[in-house]
């Protein structure tokens, strides 16, 4: 049988119209249940109330005061890795402080807590492991996931992040320590669009690992077999999906994380089935097409003027080759002639009709080989830098993995035939940037728009602060939740991303704009996902994916919870 929540429902007292929380917990129970501990916020009156006298010092304080303290904390702490055991260890004691911590500082905390801090702590998560957190299923549970599953308290409605950790940001499989990922996206889905953390279920579907590092470690705390291929595997995912669907109705179930080909495999074949995404391939393209959109009204021209070159044919890279040109058909593009606007490139070069022993699902992604037959070629297979001189190239999407492969001689050369160069090198961490921005910037004589996958600082080029964009999915991830819980949608469409790409392109101020920025300030991110879940909520009831909702606004400010300390009273 299914545990019920520890975290009771607000009440409101019919006397005095107050808010409370009734909890049964007291003393060290209460201390140590993170969802429910005040820490010293707690009242005097509470603290007699539920046999903490003496517990804890004299003071009381509030929960500002808490985190005024937090940050004065991690002052103590000297590189990122100690902050990120830091935050997570705050969250084990008390997550109402450490969303509200979160929520306050998200520009300094987004990157400790995520990409790219999130990308060491998985490297190293047997060393640093303190407690568990999430669901560990592993081919020892086959034929009994649902009873795993049901060892979770019970959850209405619930967002779950899985990955099978294989291909880990760009550092690859991490086995085991592929936790931290959805461990860290629920914390954004908590803190961006105030889903409750009781509602946030991470889920590691620990399947093995081929990574020889971890096989020979001593302290390596996962599943210690060579990584599960083929029908098992098949059988395993299909088993944990049949579970979800029973133990957890009206779940949105996230795809984290998964290698080039299985992230494919398991969108498509299960999309259908249950409200689904796959944030690598879906949540990224819709986020660089906000991106697109955005800069391109910015300099006074269309998504469909603009020739893409994309470098990366893996899932995040097909899925923004897909997206893009999905939004260039919305702008009023024949699909052929929008595909024929994008090139693509993967580690042997662009991939083009004809070029020998193309992978079947590499093929849709060809250029026509009519393209290419005027162009001035150097070497075959044709690589970026022939790419670029030869397309007239505008647009520059990285999401190779591969650092400083967008090259002085190829940047240059965009800005000889586009005004306004739109780069974006997106691959995390940072080290793995295609570019930095200051670079980009130098080489376009301060004309280019630049995006980031992880956070840069403002760059100062010839007397003007160039401000660099982060092209987060925390834009949009959170935001399709709430949209799609608030509503119940029976399935995650196509259309539902490109409405949250143009409502995020909406959500990035003038002012921003002018400096360069094509993504809001990740401060301003609650805000964002409230309109981008919004515009998902109406595409799915304009698409009969869900029914309408009455006072839709109302409905989703309802949805959103905000970090702070209700009143306890004992029950």
């Amino acid at each position: 049988m299914q545990r019920d929540t520890p975290f009771p429902r607000p009440t409101v007292d019919p006397d005095t119209g107050e808010r409370f929380l009734p909890v049964s917990a007291r003393g060290t129970e209460l201390l140590k249940t993170s969802m429910l501990n005040k820490g010293s916020a707690f009242t005097r009156e509470e603290r007699d109330a539920f046999g903490l006298i003496g517990m804890l010092p004299d003071r009381v304080f509030t929960i500002e005061e808490q985190v005024e303290r937090a940050v004065h904390q991690l002052t103590f702490k000297h590189t990122e890795m100690d902050k990120n055991i830091y935050l997570n260890g705050m969250m084990d004691r008390n997550e109402t402080l450490f969303y509200r911590y979160l929520i306050d500082n998200l520009k300094q905390a987004v990157p400790l807590i995520y990409t790219p801090t999130v990308a060491l702590a998985c490297r190293h998560w047997s060393r640093i492991f303190r407690r568990a957190r999430g669901v560990y299923v592993t081919p020892r549970d086959k034929g009994r996931i649902a009873d795993v599953l049901r060892c979770r308290p019970k959850s209405s409605n619930p967002v779950i992040v899985v990955t099978d950790n294989e291909r880990i940001l760009g550092i690859g499989d991490q086995g085991a320590g592929g936790m931290g990922i959805p461990i860290g996206k629920l914390a954004l889905y908590a803190a961006a669009a105030g889903i409750h953390p009781t509602r946030c279920i991470p889920i590691s579907l620990d399947v093995g690992t081929n990574n020889p590092e971890l096989l020979a470690d001593p302290m390596y705390i996962g599943y210690r077999k060579p990584r599960l291929r083929g029908a098992e595997y098949d059988e395993l995912v299909a088993e944990f999906v049949a579970a979800v669907q029973a133990i957890f109705p009206g779940a949105l179930l996230q795809w984290e994380d998964f290698s080039n080909k299985t992230s494919f495999d398991n969108l498509y074949k299960y999309r259908e089935v249950v409200p689904s995404f796959n944030d690598d391939i879906q949540g990224t393209a819709a986020m660089v097409v906000a991106g697109l959109m955005a800069a391109t009204k910015h300099i006074g021209a269309k998504l469909t003027d603009q020739r893409v070159v994309i470098v990366g044919a893996g899932s995040a890279g097909i899925g923004i080759r897909d997206q893009i040109a999905t939004a260039m058909v919305d702008e009023g593009a024949a699909r052929i002639d929008a595909e024929a606007r994008i090139m693509t490139l993967d580690s042997r070069g662009l991939i083009v009709e004809g070029r020998p022993n193309l992978p079947p699902g590499k093929q849709r992604l060809a250029l026509a080989a009519e393209a290419v037959l005027d162009w001035q070629i150097d070497d075959y297979p044709i690589n970026l830098r022939d790419v670029v001189r030869n397309a007239r190239a505008s647009v520059l999407i990285g999401v190779s993995g591969i650092p400083g492969v967008f090259t002085e001689e190829m940047i240059r050369r965009m800005a000889l035939h586009a005004e306004r160069p739109i780069i974006m090198p997106l691959s995390n961490p940072t080290s793995h940037a295609e570019v930095t921005p200051s670079s980009a910037i130098e080489w376009t004589d301060g004309r280019a728009i630049v995006a980031t996958g992880s956070p840069f600082p403002a760059v100062s080029y010839d007397g003007i602060t160039h401000n660099i964009g982060q092209a987060n999915n925390v834009f949009v991830f959170p935001g399709m939740g709430l949209g799609v819980l608030t509503v119940g949608a029976r399935r995650v469409s196509g259309k539902m991303f490109l409405a949250a790409s143009k409502a995020l392109a909406a959500a990035v101020s003038p002012e921003a704009i002018e400096s360069g920025q094509i993504y809001p300030s990740i401060s301003d991110v609650r805000a964002t996902s409230f309109q981008v879940a919004r515009a998902v909520a109406h595409q799915a009831v304009a698409e009969g994916l869900a029914e309408p909702v009455p006072d839709l606004d109302q409905r989703l400010e309802e949805e959103m919870w905000f970090p702070e300390y209700l009143p306890y009273r004992p029950v």
